[in-house]
């Protein structure tokens, strides 16, 4: 028979054991953890999962790059969010990097306010932008000004962050939750900019009335993040584009002398011999964001007369572009999802009053497609837009990218375009037309307008080294060309860029700019920038009003539920043991 004391000393031993055996095994799991490293993150959107590319850039990183953010101190709760946010994503870079360093400073720590300005002041010229915002104190409500940036340093070179969202009209937490969605982006771009020491090159043609410096500037503003952005005036110059080098066997190669071409908005006829250039520099591999209105419709004829026409514009593409895989449509898509406009709808004194109405011809697109370039993305403002066919060789895959809604109406030019659309109420039985295309991504096999068009003497010439088809290449052809135009404001008396997406009438900011860098991020094969930049974290902000109204149970249900837990466990723990020991 089991005496109590041999039982007892039983019991002690499996305990001991059991807890070697733990302690052995935490010490292998640690062990084991030094040499493989790995995360879980549970999150819907993998909220703490760095993107492949930055992944990849971290660990090519070859000496400290030194994060100097200046969050530190007391702000409100959604500053504190970010700076928390900020810290945990330098934590998660450091874990991919030894060459990661940081630290978070306040630029509001000195007690003297001479002091305080002569740092504001510093931050201000060095690129950082300050916030001022609102802050309770026992005093009452008190300005404060801070900066949500960072200064970065690599290599001797220093570069300014802001890591503050800059969106006009948006409220302060969308604000704050797109600057979190957008850190590992942001950060991970500014690496890239620091590291980036030879950019490529890329131009937006002009000569045949394409948009202006001043209505492309935004863009080229961002894309010249990464990329030289130039210029170039094709104008029959055979060298424009590409360049023909003498090999001596006597032969010449062809060189293009950009990755990508954007064509935003051209509205005179191209001549044979430009397109003969753009053609064989597609056929060297040359990439091309084709922006074309192939019906011309402007808002500037409306602000003299209520009504003005929609004609076709026939710019001397559309063989070329159909070769290549599309067909642009001579028609205007109405939308009811479409973009508010101000009407003036009375008087008070001397000042006109406005309300806004939906413009059918101003479709607000939402792409519902998971491709890398429109994933994620924000509406898109566009106007006047036409609808796009897919045609041609089955060597050339056709990937939709943005499409009316379902609820489209198709006006076919020409099409008399009146005001008097605002006051009406749209009939569903006129917008039943399905979703039509108005952006394609083109790839594969491209063969040349000109192959069997040339005579022996230009198409054998070695000097043009003509080609006739590439195997492998890609473009994007939107048939709306405001989709990457900014908007203007006057300032001090002269014209200024509002950024790209930003209407300067509803306060909105679309994802205007965001589909252009994604098309030309992706024409160069640039694919990691999209996927960091196309992330998505949900705002899962508290019903306000909920919260209030059951203030005082979800009060009890924190403060006295661990308590009722502790007692019941421990009412379960006696209840069991008494047993046990009863027997």
């Amino acid at each position: 028979m089991e005496t109590p004391l041999k039982k007892h000393t039983d019991t002690r031993r499996n305990n001991l054991i059991q807890l070697i055996l733990a302690l052995v095994m935490i010490i292998l799991i640690n062990v084991i953890g030094s040499f493989f490293f790995t995360r879980f993150d549970l999150t819907t959107e993998k909220r703490y999962s760095l993107a492949p590319s930055t992944k990849k850039l971290l660990r090519e990183t070859d000496d400290i790059i030194y994060f100097r953010v200046y969050l530190d101190g007391e702000f409100p709760a959604g500053f504190k969010m970010l700076a928390r946010s900020i810290r945990e994503m330098l934590d998660e870079f450091r874990a991919y990097s030894d060459n990661i360093e940081y630290e978070f400073i306040n630029p509001s720590s000195a007690s003297n306010a001479k002091t305080r300005g002569e740092v504001f002041e510093r931050l201000i010229q060095q690129g950082l932008q300050p916030t001022d915002i609102n802050v309770r104190t026992k005093q009452g409500q008190e300005q404060q000004r801070i900066f949500p940036g960072a200064m970065v340093s690599y290599k001797g070179r220093e570069i300014p962050l802001n890591l503050l969202a800059d969106q006009l009209g948006a409220p302060p937490d969308a604000i704050i939750n797109n600057s979190t969605q957008a850190l590992e982006y942001n950060l991970s771009n500014t690496i890239r900019k620091l590291s980036n020491s030879n950019r490529p090159k890329i131009a937006f043609t002009y000569g045949h009335g394409e948009l202006s410096l001043i209505e492309t500037a935004d863009i080229r503003y961002a894309l010249s993040d990464y990329y030289t952005v130039e210029r170039v005036k094709i104008a029959g110059n055979v060298n424009a584009l590409t360049s023909r080098k003498a090999n001596n066997d006597g032969s010449f190669s062809i060189v293009n002398k950009y990755r990508a071409i954007v064509i935003a908005q051209p509205d005179s006829v191209f001549t044979e011999k430009d397109k003969f250039i753009i053609d064989q520099y597609v056929m060297q591999g040359g990439k091309v964001l084709w922006l074309i209105d192939p019906v011309f419709a402007t808002m500037d004829s409306l602000q003299q007369a209520t009504q003005t026409m929609g004609i076709t514009q026939d710019i001397n593409l559309n063989d070329q572009l159909y070769k290549y895989g599309v067909r642009l449509n001579s028609n205007l898509l109405m939308d009811i999802n479409a973009l508010p406009i101000p009407m003036v709808t009375g008087q008070m004194g001397n000042q006109p009053q406005f309300s806004f109405f939906p413009w059918y011809y101003f479709p607000v697109l939402t792409a519902s497609s998971s491709h890398p370039v429109v994933n994620n993305l924000n509406a898109i403002r566009t106007e006047f837009i036409s609808s796009i066919d897919t045609v041609g060789s089955p060597a050339i895959r056709k990937t939709i990218l943005l499409k009316t809604s379902q609820y489209t109406r198709i006006a076919l030019t020409p099409v008399m375009i009146s005001l008097d659309l605002l006051s009406k109420d749209p009939d569903p039985e006129e917008y039943n037309q399905p979703p039509q295309p108005v952006a394609v991504l083109l790839e594969g096999e491209f063969e040349s307008l000109f192959k069997n068009r040339l005579t022996s003497e230009i198409s054998e010439a070695p000097e043009l080294g003509f080609t006739e088809k590439i195997k492998n290449n890609r473009m994007i052809v939107v048939s709306d060309g405001d989709i990457i135009k900014n908007q203007l404001r006057m300032n001090e008396g002269s014209l200024m860029p509002l950024p790209l997406g930003y209407d300067r009438h509803t306060g909105q900011t679309f994802g205007n700019r965001d589909f252009i860098l994604n098309c030309v991020n992706y024409l160069c094969d640039d694919e990691g920038l999209m996927s960091v930049r196309s992330r998505e974290l949900r705002l899962r902000a508290l019903d306000v009003t909920k919260a209030r109204n059951q203030l005082l149970m979800w009060q009890l249900i924190n403060i006295l539920g661990p308590v009722l837990l502790v007692v019941i466990f421990g009412m379960v723990q006696f209840a069991i043991r008494k047993r046990k020991y009863a027997r």
